[in-house]
């Protein structure tokens, strides 16, 4: 542990950040049970001499109930196979057990039992992206599956059974589909679906040069064109409607993250777009229900010096307790990682520096990101996965790596600090990190992770850090709003200070987290107040909820006056 200090330190004092003591390097304890929980996926992503731009972008992960039982269950897309080479308009198929779908149900004695095959989500293309909600409001969330050639909706029939509704629902999209969100775009009680789509591509056979002699290259993504989101509007009776260019939201772009959240406070929810290699989108919504892309006005849409970025995965929650929901986006090592600052007023501050998160960031690239608060000390720290697009990356940039461990950065009141190095042994792990999913997995308290690794395993991380802090769960159901609660903007208040969420299963890349808010609350044992502006509009108002447990929460009627308490589960420990 001391060299591991002492390594961390010397980090800091060559980036320039001398501003924490050492006393602010909380290591983390992160723990891998994949192979003792009982999950054995390996990630299918075939690899030719063609280079084809598929074969870098990896698969996303879900994190969700799909019974109701209390406990999460785990949900993998995987790809399919193709030859080398491969002709134009050919779409992969899977063509045996390895190329599956995976779906883990989480047992009562906290390992996973394989049930895919009877669950009905095998799928049959090469699926990438993950998306979950509850539609049609019947009380069981509902899965889009994403990726080349084809999208599906599987409709949940109540017992971890899903039944292929893609058709009837029309929904299944074309072109190569990444990340996906469910979001109530009207407010009309129904979960609409956004679907990003990445580049115009028909395995295109280009030759984009040598990484050395003998190593061919990866075409960069500018060789290809962009190409718009799907937009479907839930109709109300399985059916959706496509209404991109209607809404405003068929701007072309090369998307590869999604994240909700209503920047500017105006019960209006809003979406971010982490493009690849281009300007990132922040589509506003207008009072008329239609969005404008404002990325370029509110200081989103390039870095600091103008720059466009590779943008991969995204985050939009508040990460410094103002109550204004700010922006991470990862990309490619030697760009840093991008942190916007919400200033309130509709625009963004690049904090990337003034963070501390540029220094740390510059030889890393990053995937899917998250703000997670994993010492329950009030602050949201961030875990990122981690891994190069270029498995040759290494002959031309020595210091670089395809394999990269996990990376986990410390809130430490709005600064950034790099804990990794104290931290546990799975961030010394190099993977080719893509996907993640949190969520509090054996409902202790502490959030936990899924990361999937393009051709490779995925990682269940159980959090075991040995914190005293005292945490809170919300889980939020709707009536008049949609049954998930998303898009519904939550604060709690402790003698510590406030704190701000917004209800999503969206972030990340593309993947699917558990939709269940977490707060640590640090020394804070009761949580003296909690308030909920539900997307239908109505506000609610909870006083004195004691810690360390979930609080159920419904959706009342009408607006209501304060109320003492919340229906709420037995105290987890």
């Amino acid at each position: 542990m001391a060299a591991a200090l002492a390594t961390v330190l010397c980090t800091i004092m060559v980036f320039g950040d001398t501003g924490h003591d050492p006393a602010d390097l909380v290591p983390a304890r992160f723990v891998d049970v994949t192979k003792e929980v009982g999950i054995d996926f390996v990630h299918q992503a075939p690899h030719t001499s063609r280079k084809y731009l598929i074969e870098t972008m990896g698969s996303g992960v879900a994190l969700f109930d799909c019974d109701n039982d209390g406990r999460l269950d785990i949900f993998l897309p995987n790809g399919a196979p193709y030859n080398d080479p491969t002709p134009k308009g050919f779409i992969p198929k899977k063509t045996g057990p390895q190329y599956w779908d995976r779906l883990y149900h989480q047992e009562p004695d906290g390992n996973f039992k394989d049930i895919t095959e009877q669950s009905g989500l095998k799928g049959d293309l090469y699926d990438m992206g993950v998306a979950v909600g509850d539609y049609d409001n019947d009380g069981y969330e509902d899965i889009y599956v994403t990726g080349y050639g084809g999208n599906h909706l599987y409709h949940n029939n109540g017992n971890c059974t899903f039944t292929d509704v893609t058709q009837q629902a029309g929904v299944g999209g074309s072109g190569w589909s990444s990340s996906a969100a469910w979001v109530d775009l009207d407010n009309d009680g129904l979960l609409d679906l956004v679907v990003a789509r990445y580049v115009t591509w028909d395995w295109n056979d280009v030759w984009c040069g040598e990484h050395r002699p003998g190593y061919r290259g990866y075409c960069h993504p500018d060789v290809f064109p962009p190409i718009s989101m799907l937009v479907y509007h839930n109709d109300g009776n399985g059916h959706f409607t496509e209404v991109s260019h209607k809404l405003g939201l068929d701007k072309p772009a090369k998307a590869l993250g999604l994240a909700i959240a209503d920047y500017d406070q105006d019960s209006r929810i809003d979406l971010f777009v982490a493009n690849d290699s281009m300007q990132e989108f922040l589509f506003h919504q207008k009072k008329d229900g239609t969005f404008e892309e404002v990325g370029l006005e509110a200081g989103v849409a390039v870095n600091d010096e103008g720059q466009t970025y590779a943008g991969m995965g995204v985050d939009f929650a508040d990460y410094n307790n103002d109550g204004w929901p700010d922006l991470v986006i990862t990309d490619l090592a030697n760009q840093r990682y991008a942190l916007y600052e919400n200033a309130g007023d509709g625009t963004f501050n690049y904090a990337t520096s003034s963070s501390g998160l540029g220094g740390i960031s510059l030889l890393h690239s990053g995937w899917s990101a998250r703000f997670v608060d994993y010492d329950n000390d009030g602050w949201k720290d961030l875990l990122i996965a981690q891994g190069h697009d270029l498995d040759t990356i290494q002959l031309m940039f020595p210091q670089l790596r395809y394999r990269e461990p996990m990376m986990l950065l410390r809130n430490v009141n709005g600064r950034f600090v790099d804990v990794s190095g104290v931290s546990s042994e799975i961030f010394k792990d190099a993977w080719v990190g893509r996907g993640m999913a949190i969520g509090d997995i054996n409902n202790d308290g502490r959030i936990d992770a899924v990361v999937s690794t393009n051709g490779g395993p995925a990682h269940v991380l159980i959090n075991e850090t040995d914190t005293r802090n005292h945490w809170i769960t919300l889980k939020l159901t709707g009536h008049k709003s949609n049954r998930d609660g998303i898009g519904a903007q939550v604060k709690i208040v402790t003698a510590l200070g406030d704190q701000w969420a917004t209800v999503s299963t969206a972030s990340g890349y593309m993947s699917s987290s558990d939709p269940r808010l977490h707060f640590g609350l640090g020394t804070a044992t009761m949580v003296n107040r909690i308030e909920i502006r539900w997307p239908s509009g109505i506000q609610q108002v909870l006083l004195s909820v004691p810690a360390d447990r979930q609080v159920n929460i419904d959706e009342p009627a009408q607006s209501e006056s304060p109320t003492p308490t919340a229906r709420a589960a037995a105290p987890r420990t």
